[in-house]
């Protein structure tokens, strides 16, 4: 299965309710930084439904960044359910977000929950790590 390729107009897959082209579409453009830790969270999974290897690598941070970043298009990502935030407004420097991101793949269907660490410097959030 190919990753889903979407328009501007497309519905964006992060579930926000706004198209992609006002929502992670600018984001994964580099025309915009997320204002939010969450804003990066849902942007970053979206660029997994959309196979965009290269913002996800873009947007980790450098300290615990891996040098490749192989995604499956085998793993179809349907739902995003942002389950709490704990930080990672506009003006903190750290946050927290835990998430549940549901998929499809030839085996089955199945879910990923987890509790994802982010870092601001002065330009922009950072994906960290998992607790």
């Amino acid at each position: 299965m190919p990753f889903t390729e979407l328009t501007d107009t497309d519905r964006c897959p992060c579930l926000s309710g706004e198209r992609y082209g006002v929502c992670c579409g600018p984001l994964h453009r580099g025309d915009a930084q997320a204002p939010t830790a969450e804003r990066l969270m849902r942007s970053r999974y979206s660029a997994f439904v959309t196979g965009d290897s290269r913002y996800l690598l873009a947007s980790w941070h450098p300290r615990t960044r891996p040098t490749t970043l192989d995604l499956d298009p085998d793993v179809r990502w349907y739902r995003l359910d942002i389950l709490a935030t704990t930080g990672g407004g506009p003006l903190d420097t750290e946050g927290v977000v835990e998430f549940r991101a549901f998929y499809r793949s030839p085996d089955g269907r199945g879910d990923q929950h987890e509790v994802s660490r982010f870092s601001r410097d002065a330009r922009s959030w950072r994906y960290v790590d998992a607790v």
